[in-house]
């Protein structure tokens, strides 16, 4: 379809310009009066302008993936509050797009203006940034759109980008000491290993006696420490690369899920971070009119696990085949008892959505506690192994001072 370059003013006098897409220079001159913009000049784009256009766009696309979700979420709200409180859409879109702070995110929101002027949908607008705006987002939108509660839905997506931000934060800051102190661990054990020890062990060097089988390990694993310390960091990396490309893969990345899965505390807690996701954005999108079949499709790809995610796409086309989702969920043995006991009580007592949350509630709660006992379990685990160490290196010192003192006397 051709694209039109125009020139043209707006309701309120003010000049503006764009691109627009249609048939012809006639067609597009009517879709603009139809978006009550009035063309002044209209002519079809070239290809260097529609090229330079593209670049442009698709720059603004890369860019845009570095949007805080906490901005996402700001917006989110205000353009709830304005919506509600009467504001046209576009007017509170306008609004609010001097108070966002990165740029692009300005630049985003008024091409999504533009968008809605053009004739789009709210929902079409914001499906041209899949890298800011979720499958999730765009499907509450259209929702609220089509059952005309569009305020109600952006206070939603507010609430649950606001409750898992919290919940983010919350893991964060308890995980913070751990690992700060594994940090300091580690700066503390490589100062010691390359300088301290070396310079202390040299005196041995002119011994004329056998040290301790302790004494002799320290040293030869200080020297190698000294002399190839980088060759640990380059595996490390190599390592870290290896991994992360491997997880890539499919079969690399249900290994992986697996696994974690089997953990006793970590795979523990992964299951209830993809059980609490699951459960609260399923009761949000069902609450908000997406069907059943649409809303499985959508959370299937928002768990965080391709075991979960497999049942969750297995127990979809039991549903579409007429059973029930509860019981669904349950054959799959992968979804905790008490979670597919209270889909199935919500689906019996038609309060399917109510009950969703509920478990929401539930789990994040418990992963709250058990984030709080795995780190309460990990202080004194890394102060227990950092004392092994230290005292082994102190006795690894100590015992050849205390044959020296023994032969002395």
């Amino acid at each position: 379809m051709p694209v039109y370059e125009y020139t043209a003013l707006d309701i309120s006098g003010k000049n503006t310009s764009g691109i627009v897409d249609a048939e012809s220079a006639f067609a597009a001159r009517q879709k603009l009066r139809a978006s009550k913009i009035f063309p002044v000049s209209i002519k079809e784009a070239s290809a260097a302008s529609a090229g330079k256009e593209f670049n442009t766009f698709s720059l603004l696309r890369f860019f845009s993936r570095g949007i805080k979700p906490s901005k996402i979420s700001m917006m989110t709200r205000h353009l709830a509050t304005l919506v509600g409180a009467g504001f046209p859409l576009v007017s509170a879109i306008d609004t609010l797009i001097p108070q966002i702070g990165p740029y692009i995110f300005k630049k985003t929101l008024s091409n999504i203006k533009d968008s809605i002027i053009e004739g789009n949908s709210f929902a079409n607008a914001l499906s041209l940034y899949p890298e800011i705006f979720s499958d999730i987002y765009i499907n509450m939108v259209r929702s609220g759109e089509t059952s005309g509660t569009l305020e109600i839905v952006l206070e939603r997506l507010a609430d649950i980008a606001e409750k898992q931000q919290a919940l983010r934060s919350q893991i964060k800051s308890a995980l913070l000491y751990p690992v700060l102190m594994l940090i300091v661990g580690s700066v503390v054990l490589f100062f010691l290993l390359a300088y301290i020890v070396p310079n202390i062990t040299s005196i041995f060097s002119d011994m004329n006696q056998i040290l301790p089988a302790p004494t002799r390990f320290l040293i030869a694993f200080s020297d190698l420490f000294k002399r190839y310390w980088w060759v640990i960091f380059i595996i490390i990396l190599v390592l870290t690369f290896a991994l992360k490309s491997i997880k890539k893969t499919l079969k690399g990345s249900y290994f992986f899920d697996k696994s974690l899965l089997s953990f006793p505390l970590v795979g523990t807690l992964a299951k209830k971070l993809a059980v609490a996701r699951f459960s609260r954005t399923l009761g949000s999108l069902l609450e908000n009119g997406v069907p059943m079949l649409n809303a499985l499709e959508i959370v299937k790809n928002i768990v965080g696990n391709i075991i979960i995610s497999n049942a969750v796409g297995t127990a979809a086309k039991e549903v579409e085949g007429g059973q029930e989702l509860g019981m669904a969920l349950a054959e799959s043995k992968v979804f905790p008892n008490l979670f597919t006991q209270i889909v199935q009580v919500g689906e019996q007592s038609g309060e399917l959505e109510t009950m969703l949350k509920k478990a929401a509630d539930i789990y994040e709660n418990e992963i709250e506690l058990s984030v709080m006992n795995i780190t309460s379990m990990l202080e004194p685990v890394m102060i227990l192994i950092m004392g092994i160490i230290v005292a082994f290196i102190v006795i690894s010192i100590c015992l050849p001072i205390f044959e020296m003192n023994q032969l002395v006397v």
